[in-house]
């Protein structure tokens, strides 16, 4: 039983290290990421609630605060007079209503919050799921000087990556346009400028439907039963619930640009095509990696063979042999 035992031991021991440090999610990155002042993350996630909730029309209560950050009805009063006391906020007609001064701090925490998922998007290999938690530690973390530092090394983006505005460092917030895919008609071609990303449940069937901001897609079906969409790549369903959660513009026949026919993956072995572009969604080191292997629009491509496990595919670009996953290869489309 002893070299049992070890090998068990060993086992939960290796398990126990990839729960604790398990890249991004991991235990100790998880306390090592942590704000450092519970305190004022919740009073700025209260802040950031508030301003969230007017915007949408709705007045901000106790019960709402308490909902929202998941804790008691209690710890949620005592964070509103804790915001009271700083005048931060004030109580109208039994609701919670930003003052000034609290929406210029609701602005600044979202400001950070958004810049740095345009820099997880655009600067890092972390896949999007990851995005918004991440970014909900970091607006806790970074000052005002840091928050300004990073959008000029970016370019002061105007949006992050999933479509929403981004306030500027004076608290302007640009307005956003469009309206949502469940009201457009059937035989519209529309641009996606916005895709929520809360809830995560509808979040996720949304990335699975690879909807980015900045593709344009074709609307063939809108009814009580969803909205049926043609990305170029694929046919898409999408519930009620789940369109009503990307916002769109109607593009004009005559400015509409053609959708893209096919991607790189579905070349058969020995056959050729021409890069037309890369898949918005493919963003940051990916994005960079694809175009260092020389795949820019105009480049000649030809699929040479599988792996034995048919996953990743040879192709031949520029003279080279260059090995691509299918998740690469489905974001390089071709020329019709």
């Amino acid at each position: 039983m002893g070299p049992l035992l070890n090998l068990a031991c060993g086992v939960v021991a290796l398990v126990l290290l990839f729960c604790a440090f398990r890249s991004g999610r991991g235990w100790y990155w998880r306390w090592h990421s942590r704000p450092r002042d519970v305190e004022r993350a919740q009073m700025e996630d209260a802040l950031k609630h508030l301003y969230h909730t007017r915007e949408a029309g709705r007045g901000g209560t106790i019960e709402s605060l308490a909902g929202a950050l998941q804790i008691d009805c209690d710890r949620a009063a005592q964070l509103a007079q804790t915001l009271e006391r700083r005048a931060l906020v004030a109580v109208q007609d039994g609701g919670l209503e930003l003052t000034d001064a609290g929406r210029t701090y609701a602005l600044r925490v979202i400001r950070t919050h958004r810049l740095w998922e345009h820099y997880l998007a655009h600067e890092t290999g972390v896949a999007e799921p990851a995005w918004h938690e991440q970014a909900d530690r970091m607006e806790h973390d970074l000052s005002p000087a840091e928050v300004d530092a990073l959008s000029a090394r970016m370019g002061n983006p105007v949006f992050d990556p999933h479509g929403d505005p981004i306030p500027s460092a004076r608290g302007d917030m640009p307005v956003p346009e469009g309206q949502p895919l469940n009201t457009l008609e059937a035989g519209c071609q529309v641009r996606v400028v916005h895709v929520e990303d809360e809830p995560e449940s509808t979040y996720r069937e949304l990335l699975a439907a690879r909807l980015e901001p900045g593709m344009t897609v074709n609307v063939l079906a809108s009814n009580a039963r969803g909205v049926q969409l043609d990305t170029g790549l694929e046919r898409r369903q999408l519930s009620p619930l789940v369109a009503a959660q990307v916002t769109v513009q109607p593009v004009a026949q005559e400015a509409a640009a053609p959708l893209p026919a096919r991607s790189l993956s579905s070349l058969a072995p020995g056959e050729a095509g021409i890069v037309a572009t890369i898949a918005p969604a493919c963003r940051g080191v990916e994005r960079r990696r694809l175009l260092d292997l020389g795949l820019v629009p105009g480049t000649r491509v030809v699929a040479e063979f599988p792996s034995p496990a048919g996953d990743p595919v040879a192709y031949r670009i520029r003279g080279a042999l260059i090995a691509l996953r299918k998740l690469q290869a489905d974001a390089i489309y071709l020329e019709p």
